[in-house]
């Protein structure tokens, strides 16, 4: 909403010397968001004053009719002369007044205007438009004042509101009547202690009953019909200057005087309105549900299908208006509409607000709509309307109108509230008497209950007020926000971060250090990115939750896997010019369980859930591990002068594996395996031991071809994910290590073995047979040839050999290399290697 602080202080007295920039200050600490002051027309300067037009001479010779005007602007060119000025509009004449821009004046854009030859003339000056000026929309020709409205030589900045400070407000949904200028000076006259100037505080013209016939099929959908008319109205009759500013300074285009009268009574008090060519309808008018099968062309001039949630105003020819969303075009206001219908109207909020989204009409009716609008309004905006049209017009105010439910209407129910809740919820000591003031203040009638409570009834432009904590709220924002004390909680002693918060923060630390930037991805997936991963229909990855309504139809499951966030993510930074790409993630994936009920059930929030709430709300939700994931392409270490690139690829994935591990102080076992979206030939599965039994821990490896090329990833690009609950629970307690000052003994064993026998076999076998000296064994060359035969690969193991209390003698490092070598032999049927 878009708010001149002009218009504002007509029904509010602002204090003097208060800035834009206060007004908006205090606005914002009572809960609206101001987001910016526009200065409007702060880029024009210089004299621009009123001229009229004296002669005018008419050149010829050129493409374009050329005038030569002669203009008398009284003493704003400090002489008294007419100034010359040569201009190509032709909707003005001789005795005109026009607005002048004097050489030394600057227009917006950075145009000057000085004295210069033009078309064989001296121009000195510019007579503008309304676009010149940038005061509307206009491209009729220049802005011609009313006959007797200024004088040659008067100012024109306040005359056309040139200058003009503008607050634009982000209006929540619970504060819809700040979706108007009413409002708006409300809340700034609470803000600033002055006397408020109720623009709706208006008699209704005319008798009720009599008007226009109308009905009202369901007062559920419409509690509230008011309509009120104007006879001999002149539709060629201009909307003044003043209205149209006032309008282009809220954002609104000027159309004609009976559009442009319903919009700015709207923008003023917040009620939509409607306006109708009361020779169009037929009939009495009727307010109801569209039935199946009807239609409406609206004033887009798109024909649509009407659906039986639709609120619809309808005559005897059938539907005429989508009510609160737009009007139907065969009613339209046109150049021969003499008699005009003014609508002002209470439909229901959810009506329209489903309405305008299955129609895709959100319009500045329906925005306010929605958010609901002051019950006992409508009587005063027709009559505001009419009169204006009457006026501006030269019509005559019907003398009866239509006010359906009006003197029955319910108002707002009273709220009983305690009088100490409002210091409960803030924690802060208001007292009773200041309870009451502020509610006052916001416009609720106050009535005292007991000692401790209070009946407190909502002013009727308040609809969002319904229970003792919205009133609670109230009471804190006209208070101050800033008022709250800041009262840090404080950390009981021994507390702090969780084992499993630790061990994330220390897998991202770790991750970061070795060159990984972390991202966050959506939680949702699609089948076709299961389908790029290449993975089978009868996969549990396949068993997701579907939402019942996703942000994106693309994407309406969530995720049983963090790898299609990851490869989106990797494209797009491979797409803006990153070739070297390393990201991790970590975060929840989700696998229904197994006859797991359709839906949650809806705990109540008046109390805490039972036990037994507790366990069907456990059934129903789906598990939710948490896992690590990481993807990498391009260069892992980048080339240099000194050496060549060295590519990201299967090895480096297993490896960030195991960093991942080690921050639980959990050893990966690594074999060889296949599971999409990995190639088969490069990928390991990755096992961790839990209490003695291995358990599968996640893949790593490059991806398979068919999913490089599904997601339009770089060439061998690899990949990980691990469950990191699986990988905790396999982790123990970090201990020192035991310094020996002993020397170490090294010794190397080449063993052969089948193709088909994994390196971390051949391992463990070899770390169970070497005993308790055995400090560490590590993998240093693998070998393949002719001489070891088909089938057959030799790998050798550095050993290293340590004991805590003395110097190993040469017998016992012997034995316990034999040992070691004949364990492998035993469990893996190793050979050692001549």
């Amino acid at each position: 909403m878009r708010v001149p602080v002009s218009w504002l202080k007509e029904y509010t007295d602002l204090p003097e010397g208060t800035t834009a920039q206060d007004l908006a200050a205090r606005l914002i600490a009572l809960g609206l968001e101001v987001e910016t002051v526009d200065a409007v027309g702060a880029d024009i300067s210089g004299p621009i004053a009123v001229g009229r037009v004296l002669e005018i001479e008419e050149l010829t010779g050129f493409k374009k009719p050329i005038r030569y005007c002669r203009v008398d602007v009284g003493r704003a060119n400090g002489t008294g002369e007419p100034q010359h000025i040569v201009c190509g509009a032709r909707n003005f004449g001789e005795g005109d007044l026009v607005v002048t821009a004097l050489p030394g004046a600057e227009l917006p854009g950075g145009f000057a205007i000085s004295a210069r030859k033009t078309y064989g003339k001296v121009s000195e000056g510019m007579i503008c438009s309304a676009s010149e000026l940038e005061l509307w929309e206009d491209h009729t020709g220049i802005i011609v004042l009313p006959a007797g409205s200024a004088e040659p030589g008067d100012d024109a900045y306040g005359l056309l509101g040139l200058r003009e400070d503008v607050l634009d407000i982000a209006v929540t949904p619970d504060r819809g009547y700040a979706l108007s200028v009413r409002g708006v000076a409300r809340e700034a006259a609470t803000a600033y202690g002055t006397a408020f100037r109720d623009p709706a505080e208006v008699e209704p013209a005319g008798t009720r009953g009599g008007g226009y016939p109308a009905s009202v099929a369901d007062p559920a959908v419409c509690s509230r019909y008011v309509l009120h008319g104007v006879t001999g109205f002149d539709p060629e009759a201009p909307t003044p200057l003043w209205m149209k500013r006032r309008l282009a300074l809220t954002g609104v285009r000027s159309v004609s005087l009976a559009v442009d009268v319903t919009n700015y009574v709207m923008m003023e008090l917040g009620q939509p309105l409607h306006a109708w060519d009361r020779a169009a309808l037929q009939g009495p008018i009727e307010v109801r549900l569209a039935r199946s099968g009807e239609k409406l062309e609206t004033l887009d001039h798109v024909t649509r299908a009407l659906d039986p949630d639709d609120i619809l105003i309808t005559d005897e020819s059938g539907p005429i208006n989508l009510a609160g969303v737009m009007g139907g075009l065969s009613t339209e206001i046109g150049l021969s509409s003499t008699d005009v219908l003014v609508e002002a109207a209470q439909f229901a909020e959810t009506h329209i607000a489903r309405a305008s989204r299955r129609h895709q009409l959100s319009s500045e009716s329906s925005r306010r709509f929605e958010r609901g609008v002051d019950s006992a309004v409508q009587p005063a905006a027709a009559t505001r309307a009419v009169r204006l049209l009457a006026e501006l017009g030269g019509g005559t105010v019907d003398p009866h109108y239509t006010d359906i439910a009006g003197g029955a209407a319910a108002g707002p129910r009273p709220i009983a509230i305690a009088g100490d809740h409002p210091d409960r919820v803030a924690g802060v000591d208001y007292g009773r008497e200041r309870v009451i003031a502020a509610l006052e203040q916001v416009g609720c009638t106050v009535e005292q209950g007991d000692a401790q409570t209070l009946r407190v009834t909502p002013p009727t432009w308040r609809p969002d007020l319904t229970d003792p904590n919205d009133l609670a709220e109230e009471v804190v924002r006209i208070e101050g926000y800033d008022t709250i004390p800041s009262i840090p909680p404080r950390a009981p002693a021994g507390r702090g971060l969780t084992p499993s918060q630790r061990l994330r923060r220390s897998i991202g630390r770790r991750l970061a250090a070795t060159g990984f930037a972390e991202v966050l991805s959506y939680p949702f997936m699609g089948e076709r990115d299961l389908d790029g991963l290449q993975i089978e229909g009868d996969d549990p990855r396949r068993d997701a939750l579907r939402l019942a309504n996703p942000l994106s139809e693309d994407e309406p499951l969530l995720r049983t896997t963090l790898l299609p966030g990851l490869l989106k993510t990797l494209v797009r930074n491979v797409g803006r010019g990153f070739s070297d790409v390393a990201l991790y993630e970590i975060g929840l994936v989700y696998r229904p369980r197994p006859g797991a009920p359709d839906h949650a059930p809806m705990l109540p929030v008046d109390r805490g859930p039972s036990p037994q709430e507790q366990e069907t709300l456990a059934r129903a939700l789906p598990d939710q591990p948490r896992r690590v994931g990481a993807v990498l392409a391009g260069d892992r270490e980048p080339a240099t002068w000194q050496r060549r690139g060295s590519p990201a690829n299967w090895a480096d994935a297993i490896e960030t594996a195991r960093e991942a591990a080690r921050s639980a102080n959990a050893e990966l076992i690594v074999r060889s395996a296949q599971h999409a979206p990995w190639h088969p030939g490069r990928c390991a599965a990755l096992y961790v031991r839990v209490d003695g039994e291995e358990r599968l821990a996640g893949h790593a490896g490059e991806l398979h071809p068919r999913t490089v090329a599904a997601y339009g990833l770089p060439q061998r690009t690899a990949a990980v994910e691990i469950d990191l609950d699986v990988v905790e629970a396999a982790g123990e307690p970090v201990r020192a290590p035991l310094v020996s000052g002993y020397p170490v003994a090294l010794q190397d064993v080449a063993l052969v073995v089948e193709d088909g026998v994994s390196a971390a076999e051949v391992e463990d076998a070899l770390r169970a047979g070497a005993g308790e000296l055995l400090e560490d064994v590590r993998l240093f060359d693998v070998y393949t040839g002719e001489q070891l035969g088909a089938g057959r690969r030799s790998l050798a193991y550095a050993l290293r050999f340590r004991a805590p209390d003395r110097t190993l003698a040469a017998e016992e490092i012997a034995a316990a290399r034999d040992s070691a070598v004949a364990a492998a032999a035993e469990r893996t049927g190793a050979v050692l290697r001549g």
